[in-house]
């Protein structure tokens, strides 16, 4: 088993893996770019907002030993890599990663364990990260040293499945590779762990994973669309349809796909098919769906709004939640920034508010952002929104239209309230 593991990125991959290694015993050394990501971690303080990240951090100060210089990757028995692996439009920037592999080839040692969890596309691990590793260093993949991937798998603000008690699926080049690596995740993993026969097999399975949710999100936001002129309630027939034991999962509708991983992960998969002369028309259309339904959030509020007799000029919309998923801090790709720029293109005046990005917010409160806004639009169904957004509350604060993009809250309650709602195919 690895004493010592430097896992190279402290972002929201590599920051909660590192306190995991922590926590079990290992040495941990982390590197990253962000001299101020560095200095934060060193004092126990994380640069993510998290309760749950930032509790262990300040519990662990001075057991995860973080700098800027790439020396620390000499030190350790085990490097994992987790740096961002982002799709710049419909093409993956392997970027980050090709600069960290470099990195690692110039201190790279003999017998040496190197994990790529970054998210990556079938080959890359065998056809880019191994020869840069084998030239820089000149050391033989899978005899002096070994080379894997295992898909990161952290879902941030679960507290069910927190990042110990998901699964692992792993592969490495060479079998004495794949058993280091599963000794190395089986001392900090409390979930089962999967070895799969091939390096490219491992790596296609993030992409499969969030593509497989990509293409159900796009078929229930489709629906949502065509229920809304059909005057049929998607919130009501999924729920009746996931009665069904078998042969159903439900899905849910909503004001697009944000984050990291489901926002791109298709298009690492599109690129690579088509390398290898194929065309996935079907994840193609997931995108552009997904990709339609900021558009289609910001047309409700208008039309609702055109409804009541009020136009653009003078009208105030409210956005609560700029994070792509509630109880987080990660705008990434979030579909709500969108509805913002739409909003303001079509001549709205928008007060955004996010308890968790209070620099980011128009407004510093809750109660500010509603106050006499004509129309407010729910992106981001954050528990503390959920727990005070009541019709009595939205009636008080003399707002008119209801744009419920999550379909979480009272329907009928608002209606009776004399406010138009409208939610996402309901």
């Amino acid at each position: 088993m690895a004493k010592t593991v430097c896992i190279i990125g402290l972002g929201y991959v590599g920051l909660p893996l590192a306190c995991l290694c922590a926590e079990k015993g290992l040495k941990v050394l982390g590197l990253d770019l962000n001299q101020g990501i560095v200095e934060k971690t060193n004092q126990g303080i994380s640069h993510i907002k998290d309760p749950v990240l930032e509790e262990k951090l300040s519990r662990l100060k001075g057991k995860i030993a973080a700098s800027t210089k790439p020396g620390a990757i000499r030190e350790a028995d085990t490097v994992i890599v987790c740096v961002p692996t982002p799709a710049r439009g419909t093409k993956p920037d392997l970027g980050p990663l090709k600069k960290a592999v470099e990195t690692i080839s110039k201190f790279l040692k003999e017998g040496q364990l190197v994990v790529i969890e970054s998210t990556v596309y079938p080959g890359i691990t065998e056809d880019v990260v191994r020869p840069i590793l084998e030239n820089g260093s000149g050391l033989k993949a899978g005899r002096e040293f070994f080379l894997g991937h295992c898909p990161e798998r952290i879902d941030p603000g679960n507290e069910k499945f927190t990042i110990e008690r998901i699964p692992r699926v792993l592969a490495c080049l060479s079998k004495e590779g794949t058993k280091k690596a599963k000794q190395f995740y089986s001392s900090i993993i409390e979930a089962e762990i999967i070895q799969l026969s091939s390096v490219k097999s491992a790596e296609a399975v993030k992409v499969v994973e969030n593509t497989f949710r990509d293409i159900n999100i796009a078929f229930v936001n489709e629906l949502a669309q065509s229920f809304d002129k059909m005057g049929i309630d998607l919130a009501e027939v999924v729920k009746g349809a996931s009665t069904k034991p078998f042969g159903y999962m439900p899905f849910y509708p909503g004001p697009g796909v944000g984050g990291h991983c489901i926002a791109q992960d298709p298009y690492y998969l599109i690129a690579r098919a088509e390398s290898a002369g194929f065309e996935h028309r079907f994840l193609r259309l997931a995108r552009e769906i997904n990709n339609s339904m900021p558009a289609y959030v910001a047309g409700l509020a208008e039309k609702a709004l055109q409804d009541i007799g009020i136009g653009p000029e003078k009208t105030v919309v409210s956005v609560l939640g700029l994070a792509y998923k509630p109880g987080i801090d990660d705008t990434r790709k979030s579909p709500s920034l969108e509805i913002i720029r739409l909003l303001k293109a079509k001549g709205f005046k928008v007060r955004a508010f996010d308890p968790f990005l209070p620099k980011q917010s128009d407004v510093a409160s809750l109660d500010e952002a509603v106050k006499g806004c004509d129309c407010l639009v729910l992106a981001t169904h954050h528990r503390a929104f959920l727990e005070r957004l009541s019709p009595e509350f939205l009636k008080a604060a003399g707002v008119r239209v209801v744009i419920d993009s999550r379909n979480v809250l009272d329907k009928e309650g608002i209606r009776a309230k004399g406010i138009a709602y409208k939610g996402v195919g309901r």
